[in-house]
């Protein structure tokens, strides 16, 4: 028997009748396919963005990577494009030689959004892709196994190592119906997290089936696999199937199509029911993607602004849509809105065919093909400002207004706010006409540079400006962990909140800087604490380090002399990325215990032997014992016990 029939001789048939389980099957490389169990897997293709991209490229250095051993990795520039200073500029020459030196294919600025580039040039159905970015489940909207991690996971990948994961349990989400006038496949995910929350998803994969499937283009899939992501879902997919096909054939792909559809038999661990024709439009309130109630009921709330596009909102379809609502039309005076292409690619079809013309004859403020104001670079709010946006996430300050109140809707619905300036339900605007596709999406090439062959690469040097600075390597945890608590935080903080991006993302390659600005948001003292108390502990609620990949949100704590973080509950990624850099991930044993311990108090507990899964948390102010618990598997205390994946593995290397 090989080694794939004995891997999957345990497997839980149910999950190998899903379109998930079915890929799984085909890329398990350790472990058994149940839910819960820890599996690794084999990563078909990777991408990476600049503002986590460079500190993964910096950890490849540190790991020995020379060549990558994927089918595809790509090194997208779309996050700091600015270039406000020589910062940025340097970190894009750096990842400029480091993808042609490890045979990446390197995606300038200007060329756009790695999620929405990868959608339409390189996601293929069946295919694993991996991701320095929670939103890469986008390409899950074509049939692709699409999952974000940490940088550190990344560069891993790319060496030709397993990604590591728990098998998620498999949530079916039934689409019956069909979308009425002026409702959007952003409605579809808002209608998802109004139901289940930004923490229902943890530990599940979101399956979309059902006829209404049939109902929803490959861009309208990927809006609502993209934003999947909120939930705290480990990925989303829809079946690989003709409409898949017909996208890929528009792109110039169509020999890359295969269908991968669920058994007729399928069981889902969960079943969500939606009805399409019974949605109406949904708008999430601030401050959390999960804050959803329908438009109707916040009518009349004044707008000052609106932006579309992010990796969520900004395909053709979706530009198309804004033109389409905009013609012959002005913005409401006094209102600013903005408007960015998800690729190059798009933003070419629309200036062939003039509706360019039609967002700037409206007024609109025509941005490049970038994340931009998704991640606070530019188009800053004013304050007390609202701003209706049509991106994934408004957390508190994201906007980089600290006091903005920014609301997340589809794009007919932000469009008919920038039109009314004040938020309107779009069906008041009548139907909106069906909206042309072009027979094909043209993908230029000016901004897409290949890599060379593997000889002359060998001869490329990488180039490092001043700022970008080596990874320091922890040292191993050592028995008995003490110190004070250097922050208590409550449920849902997003690593926006410990580690800001806007005007910090900068400083990305330079992690001693970036240190200096952890957990700002919450506490502008924190840093200064830490220094002067040489490192300690933090204690968060439910949920903690939601949203963004960003393993700086690990990275710098630990740079800091974080040793632990306890906690009522961890997302999926940012548990991952604790590990990867060696900080013990503990969790309350009871809800309660959370509020025996406060900002400022002495612990202190004995980690010499982390196979137990119940440690003694001792807090030595108030002379109390507290139980707490870790999911760690014998690998994972191994990696936590080195200081970290990157030690751990050097470690081995030497042996």
């Amino acid at each position: 028997m090989d080694k794939k029939l004995k891997l999957l001789k345990d497997a839980d048939p149910k999950l190998l009748k899903t379109v998930i389980g079915k890929i799984l099957s085909q890329h398990l490389e350790v472990g058994s396919l149940n839910p819960g169990r820890k599996i690794g897997i084999k990563i078909d293709q990777t991408l990476t963005q600049d503002a986590t991209g460079t500190v993964a490229y910096l950890e490849s250095e540190a790991l020995g990577i020379t060549r990558a051993k994927t089918e595809l990795s790509v090194s997208y520039i779309d996050h700091n494009t600015l270039k406000m200073d020589y910062k940025n500029a340097d970190d894009h020459v750096y990842l400029q030689s480091v993808a042609a030196k490890y045979g990446l294919i390197l995606s300038k600025a200007g060329n756009g959004i790695c999620h929405q580039v990868h959608l339409e040039r390189y996601a293929k159905p069946g295919k694993t892709l991996l991701g320095s970015d929670s939103h890469t489940p986008t390409s899950g909207g074509l049939g692709c196994l699409s999952i974000g991690s940490g940088g550190l996971d990344v560069a891993l990948a790319i060496a030709g190592r397993p990604f590591y994961l728990k098998t998620p349990k498999v949530v079916g989400v039934r689409l019956t119906g069909k979308l009425k006038p002026m409702i959007a496949a952003k409605d579809v995910i808002l209608e998802v997290l109004r139901r289940i929350g930004v923490k229902g998803g943890v530990g599940k994969a979101l399956e979309y089936f059902g006829e209404g499937i049939k109902t929803l283009t490959v861009p309208e899939r990927a809006t609502i696999t993209n934003m999947g992501a909120e939930t705290g879902a480990t990925t989303s997919i829809f079946p690989s199937d003709e409409i898949t096909k017909n996208f890929l054939r528009r792109v110039g792909r169509e020999e890359e199509w295969t269908a991968i559809e669920a058994d007729e038999d399928v069981e889902y661990d969960e079943i969500i029911e939606i009805n399409l024709g019974k949605l109406v439009p949904l708008i999430a309130k601030p401050h959390s993607p999960g804050n959803v109630v329908p438009v109707e009921e916040v009518e009349g709330v004044k707008v000052d602004q609106v932006c579309i596009g992010s990796c969520t909102n900004s395909s053709f379809k979706d530009l198309m849509t804004a033109a389409y609502m905009l013609k012959g039309k002005r913005v409401k005076p006094g209102l600013s809105l903005t408007v960015s292409s998800g690729s190059m690619s798009v933003y070419y079809e629309l200036a062939e065919h003039g509706h360019i013309a039609d967002l700037i004859g409206a007024g609109a403020r025509v941005l490049e093909c970038t994340c931009g104001p998704c991640i606070g670079q530019g188009q800053a709010p004013r304050s007390d400002g609202v701003s209706v946006r049509t991106f994934n996430r408004n957390f508190k300050g994201r906007s980089g207004t600290a006091d903005a109140q920014v609301y997340l809707s589809s794009v007919e619905t932000a469009i008919t706010c920038a039109i009314t300036g004040e938020i309107t339900d779009p069906r008041k605007m009548g139907e909106l006409r069906e909206i042309p596709m072009p027979e094909y999406l043209r993908m230029k090439t000016a901004l897409v540079i290949e890599p060379p062959d593997e000889e002359e690469a060998a001869g490329i040097k990488l180039i490092r400006g001043p700022n970008i600075k080596p990874i320091k390597v922890p040292e191993p945890m050592p028995d008995q962990l003490d110190g004070r608590v250097l922050i208590k935080v409550e449920d849902n903080i997003s690593t926006d909140i410990i580690m800001p991006a806007g005007i910090y993302l900068a400083l990305r390659s330079n992690i001693p800087e970036y240190s200096k600005h952890v957990f700002e948001p919450a506490d502008p003292d924190f840093y200064s604490r830490a220094i002067e108390m040489k490192g300690g502990f933090i204690v968060a609620g439910e949920n903690y380090g939601q949203g963004s990949s960003r393993e700086h949100a690990a990275l710098c704590p630990s740079f800091l002399g974080v040793k632990a973080v306890i906690a009522k509950s961890f997302s999926r990624i940012h548990l991952a990325n604790l590990i990867n850099i060696g900080i013990l991930p503990l969790t309350f044993r009871e809800s309660g215990d959370y509020d025996k311990v406060g900002q400022n108090d002495q612990l202190a507990m004995d980690v010499a032997d982390l196979k137990r899964e119940t440690l003694i948390l001792r807090n030595l102010t108030t002379d109390i014992e507290i139980p707490v618990s870790h999911t760690l598997a014998s690998s994972d205390i191994e990696i936590i016990k080195a200081g970290g994946t990157i030690a751990y593995i050097n470690k081995k290397n030497k042996q």
